[in-house]
This record gives structure tokens, sequence and C-alpha cells, in this order.
């Protein structure tokens, strides 16, 4: 079936076209390369994988329900809207919720696939080109999981986001060749890397809490990897540059913050958008929810460099300021471990399975 005939709404039959700035650049330095930049490399050859192996696709879903997680993570949670829908209907919002956030991710996942390769021509220093082409590789990988969920077990696709698009469209369109790290790697994969990881901790279904934990694993290197070219980069720009990129944290950020809020669910039910941003901001869980979002972006921006006073009091203004204390390492570190646990998991649970099946066996043998 056509992607096209799941969309909420007609998202139009011609691709999507960026105009390209600025330079492909190729060096003739084979050997010098950065220790740590080249050891994210071989990780990154290494931790490949196979989503048709590694994920569970046998797990049966309900639409409905997809994620399992609680009703409060809706905007009209306790409002009249909700009481007055019937439990039909809130499974119906549940769906659309569901397709909507993943339709998001499954967007942004090939936006990063297209900017990890834009890195890689125009990234000047070969060892970022070695990681990039990691990078490129594992972006195109989550692109097929999140397609495969939302054509196999959801059934319904929402188009992209007009923020997430306006993003992807300044990051792509500058000629600058630090601004795809700064806009994919530090602005959307941050912010989808929290995203991602509200939601694996809350949710109680096995499937998207297996996508979500893998992916997790491969963005944790790419968060790591702008982190480190950038901080080298940005130590030798001046004021000027650096508050031209600072402009650009600051708007993308906001362009973020207001994509969160998924105003096209609430067009299918009729909702006023307005009102809608209204519930957000009352709606204690949302306003957690929301400032989680930032915990990855900011400590990232303010490790790289961006942290003048008026990035500072930006993000204030937004209320995220406090996230500039996380421990972003930890944060790393733990995306790694929760998969590397849920593999433990559940290959044991699959051994002790096949461990059953063959003890049944021989016990009926010998009873014959």
């Amino acid at each position: 079936m056509s992607t096209h005939d799941l969309y909420t709404e007609p998202a139009g039959t011609s691709t999507w076209k960026v105009p390209m700035t600025g330079d492909a650049r190729f060096t003739w330095e084979y050997d010098d390369g950065r220790d740590r930049l080249l050891a994210l490399y071989q990780k990154g050859k290494d931790k490949q994988w196979d989503s048709a192996k590694r994920i569970d696709w046998d797990v049966d879903v309900d639409p409905h329900d997809a994620l399992g997680i609680p009703d409060q993570a809706l905007a009209i949670y306790g409002t009249k809207y909700w009481d007055r829908m019937s439990e039909r209907e809130r499974g119906e919002l549940r769906l659309h919720s569901t397709s909507w956030q993943f339709s998001q991710f499954m967007h942004g996942e090939q936006g990063a696939m297209v900017t990890a390769a834009r890195i890689v021509e125009s990234v000047p220093d070969l060892d970022s080109k070695f990681y990039s082409a990691t990078q490129t590789m594992d972006e195109a990988r989550h692109v097929e999981l999140f397609t495969r969920f939302l054509h196999d077990k959801v059934g319904m696709v929402y188009p992209i986001n007009t923020k997430l698009q306006d993003l992807l469209d300044e990051t792509l369109a500058d000629s600058r060749w630090d601004m795809p790290y700064l806009g994919m790697q530090v602005l959307i994969e941050g912010l989808a890397l929290a995203a991602f990881g509200v939601i694996r901790d809350i949710t109680t279904k096995p499937l998207p809490k297996q996508i979500l934990a893998y992916v997790m694993q491969d963005e944790a290197r790419h968060v790591a990897f702008g982190r480190l070219a950038l901080r080298d980069y940005y130590r030798q720009l001046s004021p000027a540059e650096l508050r031209e990129r600072e402009d650009f944290v600051i708007e993308g950020c906001h362009l973020m913050r207001d994509r969160i809020r998924g105003r096209e669910i609430w067009a299918n039910f009729g909702i006023d958008a307005k009102e809608v941003d209204e519930l957000v901001e009352n709606s204690a869980y949302m306003r957690m929810f929301q400032s989680l979002l930032f915990s990855r972006i900011v400590p990232c921006v303010k490790d790289i460099g961006l942290w003048s006073e008026r990035i500072q009091r930006a993000y204030d203004d937004m209320g995220v300021l406090d996230m500039s204390k996380a421990d972003l390492d930890a944060l790393m570190s733990q995306d790694e471990e929760v998969a590397d646990k849920l593999d433990t998991e559940r290959f044991a649970a699959e051994e002790a399975d096949r461990r059953a099946e063959v003890d049944a066996v021989i016990a009926d043998a010998a009873a014959s």
C-alpha cells in the first residue's frame, strides 16, 4: 500500500526540493584524524544492526492504544472535550496522537539521513566524513523502521509538520558547513532524542519500547559526533560569527517548541488550535513533557560553546534554563545501557522458551 493512501490529508505527490548552497569539500590528508572521532567511527561500524532482525515485528499492536501511555499525555484530557468523547472516540484520538508523533519521527529521520549525507559532502576533514557515512546508514535504518511501524501497525500517517519542515529548510539551505551539524545534530536530533526517551520510559507496549530504545542507542553516538565537531570549530569563531549561530539556535528552539503542540491532530477533531495551545499551557503533564524535550538540547548548546547571556535569557524565557545542569554524557550512556539491557532480557527470555520447548519434546519422547 502506498503511504499516500494512509495520510490524514493529501501530502502532495511531488518531491520536496530544497536548493543546496555551499561547497563539496575534498581533502587529500588521509592519515591525520582526531582519535576520538575515529573511535566513534569505529563504534559506528561495530554497532550496525538490521531492523528486520533485531526488532520483534510479530508483536501485536492495538492501533487505538499503540503506546499504552497515560491519557494525561493528551492535551485535552480532563477538559470538556474529553468528557464529551465516547470510548471509541478516545481510541481514535490515541490513534491520531501516535500516528502524528511517529510520523514526525519518520520525517525527521529522513531529514537526518539527507543531512548526514550533506555533512559527508561539505565537512572539510576526513574523520568527520567517515563518521557521517555511518550515520547516514543509521538514519536510513531509522526511516525504515518508523515507516514499517506506521504502515503495518498503526495504519495512519500524518504529513510533515510545517515547523519541522521550516527548520530542515533552513538547516539544509545554509552554505556554511557547520550549520547542518547545528540544525540536525543539536536541535532536531536533540529534541527527538528527548521525545524518544520520554515515550521509551513510559510506554507499556513492547514494540515501541524496542524501536525507541534501539534508535536512541544510535542517536547517542550522533549527538556525541556533533558535540565533538562543533566544540572544536566554535572555539575558532569570532563573537559576530558565534552570535549568528546563537540566532539560529534560538529561532530553531522556538520552532521545535511550537512543533510539539501537534496542532494538526486537533484540527481533525474540530478543536481550535489557539484553544489547544491554552490547554497545553495549563496542563501540568504537557508542561513537564515540553520541558523534558529540551533536556538534551540545552546542555549540548552549552557544551559546544554557544552560551552567551542572550541565549541563556532565551532559555530562561522558555522555562528550560535549568536543563543546562544535565549531565549529557550520563544521559547518553544510559541510552546505550537501556538498549543493551533490553537485548539481554529479550534474548534470555527467547532462549528460555527454546529450552522449554526442547525439554517438552524430550519429555514427550520419553513418555511414549
